[in-house]
């Protein structure tokens, strides 16, 4: 059977970070990733000569030796592992860098491999060379979905409660007086564990983490929004709606239909995707009449989250949930736009009547 070479270099300086011998063609992406993580764990002194091939993995492994030139192995899935490696830059005193944050390419300003990309597949000869990049500490999805959402809940109550040090003591722990007030913590509570739950039962990610340092700039959007709304909409001299009773059932209308939308659509593009699988596919409308803009939209989900929040501005007549509504409506545009621009590109079938996030229009 062939086997391969791989050779990783920083894809910066062209430093060769390691060699790995006998690579199976089979192997992907994800398992050398996993490799080059595992040779990496050499003793604090440098391997000096840059092509000291070490010997093939024997079947009983002696205890860890002192010297600074031995390599210390790792076992993994048989059919992926080479004879041998070694790693040959001083980088690989850093115990940091994880498959999750390592980005492999063919070419050094190229993009990113994908994990589950076969070696074999790619076009290279029988000596690979793959340029790493560091993509910095990461964090899971999940973690940031949860992070992001727990947080505007919190504190939206902290506000409707009105707690000490917001709005002065004699307001401390009163209630409004406006109905619609308590119908706007409703929805806002509703909304966001809506995402919450939906986040941890329905949601499946194709890429498991993102940036770390991606959670604060996040996290300032959702959580400072929520506290300026929040402010205005709770404050003890805010002002109902000037329609009446008539704005605030359109508008309440709108967000409960939005959020159902939004709802039945997140469902349809989880059942597009069987778990653990990345397996994409063209999403089609169900029986669900809900689902039936897909007809006419690439990405209904950000169609009907941006009509939630629109519904909410409307039942608020609140500034800030009036800015919110348009910042989230250009980046989920934005989204919308990337989205659909790669289904045309997957798929040559791809229903041109369709539009990435309103009818006909955007």
């Amino acid at each position: 059977m062939k086997h391969y070479e791989v050779e990783i270099r920083d894809a910066k300086t062209r430093e060769k970070l390691c060699f790995l011998d006998k690579v199976e063609p089979q192997a992907t992406i994800s398992e050398i990733k996993t490799l080059f993580t595992k040779t990496r764990e050499s003793p604090d002194t440098p391997i000096p000569a840059p092509d000291i091939r070490v010997p093939p993995l024997p079947t009983h492994l002696p205890p860890t030796p002192a010297s600074p030139l031995d390599v210390t192995w790792a076992r993994m899935p048989p059919h992926a592992f080479p004879s041998s490696a070694c790693c040959l830059s001083a980088h690989w005193n850093n115990p940091q860098w994880y498959p999750a944050r390592q980005s492999l390419r063919l070419d050094p300003k190229g993009k990113s491999l994908k994990d589950e990309d076969v070696l074999q597949k790619l076009p290279v000869g029988t000596t690979a060379t793959l340029y790493f990049r560091d993509l910095g500490a990461q964090i899971s999805w999940v973690t940031v979905f949860l992070t992001e959402y727990a947080g505007p809940l919190f504190i939206y109550l902290l506000f409707y409660f009105r707690v000490p040090f917001i709005y002065g003591r004699k307001y401390d722990f009163t209630s409004s007086r406006h109905t619609v007030v308590h119908l706007a913590c409703m929805c806002h509570s509703f909304h966001y564990i809506k995402r919450l739950l939906e986040t941890l039962f329905v949601h499946r990610f194709s890429h498991g983490t993102m940036p770390l340092r991606n959670i604060f700039k996040n996290c300032t959007y959702y959580w400072g929004f929520a506290a300026w709304m929040a402010y205005y909409i709770n404050h003890p001299l805010y002002t109902p709606p000037t329609y009446g009773v008539q704005q605030v059932k359109l508008a309440l209308a709108v967000f409960v239909i939005c959020q159902l939308g939004n709802f039945s659509i997140h469902m349809a593009l989880r059942d597009l995707r069987p778990a653990g699988s990345k397996t994409r596919k063209i999403p089609y409308p169900t029986k669900n009449p809900f689902t039936w803009l897909f007809l006419l939209v690439s990405c209904p989900n950000y169609t009907y989250e941006v009509g939630s929040w629109i519904g909410f501005a409307i039942l608020t007549q609140c500034v800030p949930v009036a800015l919110f509504s348009l910042v989230g409506f250009t980046q989920m545009t934005i989204w919308a736009k990337g989205k659909h621009r790669s289904y045309l590109k997957e798929f040559r079938d791809y229903p041109p009547l369709r539009m990435p996030i309103i009818p006909f229009l955007l």
